[in-house]
């Protein structure tokens, strides 16, 4: 019993990282999910002057990756937890200065951005947590300018299995949600094992008026 407690604490961290333990997890997701973080930026088909969102920004590298891979474009991450939030702010505070950078507190139901402010949304290992996906992706509709596209990414499962509760969240919630917002050209696509998770990514735009 004691075990089974220390490990749904554990758990929670990794949906919302908090104090010196919570730190500590989110730099081991970052050396966890490089593989991930380098593909999904690849499908983001990032432009000069895209103003690009990471929902779920954790420690930060993403957003790190980012500026170090592409000039002028700014980049914004999104956490709802503090601690984690400090740690992105440490870890691009050059760029948070220099104005090519923020890093904001916030819930993924109700993003403090005005509508069609940025480019690209993206996401990544975030999707198992969204407590209402119908609402995160009205939000993501609304952020989006007209033509912008999102990328969510995540694992659908390891080796030999199958996650059948992530697939079922994707068809009977994510992919209705999306057809009724009007999104177009949504799609799944596998991306490259990480540790023997199997990486999924499903994309789609926003359409023109």
């Amino acid at each position: 019993m004691r075990f089974m407690r220390l490990q749904t604490w554990i758990d929670s961290q990794y949906e919302n990282p908090r104090g010196i333990v919570g730190t500590y997890i989110g730099e081991k997701m970052v050396r966890q999910h490089r593989v991930e973080v380098d593909w999904t930026i690849e499908q983001l088909h990032i432009q000069p002057d895209h103003r690009i969102l990471d929902l779920g920004c954790g420690a930060g590298d993403a957003l790190a990756q980012m500026l170090r891979g592409f000039e002028h474009v700014h980049v914004t991450g999104l956490d709802r937890s503090p601690t984690i939030i400090r740690s992105a702010l440490r870890r691009n505070r050059t760029d948070v200065q220099g104005g090519r950078a923020d890093v904001v507190e916030g819930d993924l139901g109700t993003l403090p951005f005005p509508d069609a402010q940025f480019d690209r949304v993206f996401s990544i290992h975030t999707l198992y947590f969204w407590e209402d996906v119908p609402a995160v992706l009205a939000e993501i509709d609304r952020v989006l300018v007209p033509g912008g596209s999102f990328v969510i990414t995540y694992c659908d499962g390891k080796g030999d299995v199958t996650w059948d509760g992530i697939a079922s969240i994707m068809r009977e919630q994510f992919i209705p949600a999306a057809s009724e917002l009007g999104l177009i050209d949504v799609k799944q696509q596998r991306g490259p094992d990480s540790r023997d998770y199997h990486t999924v990514a499903v994309t789609g735009r926003k359409a023109r008026p």
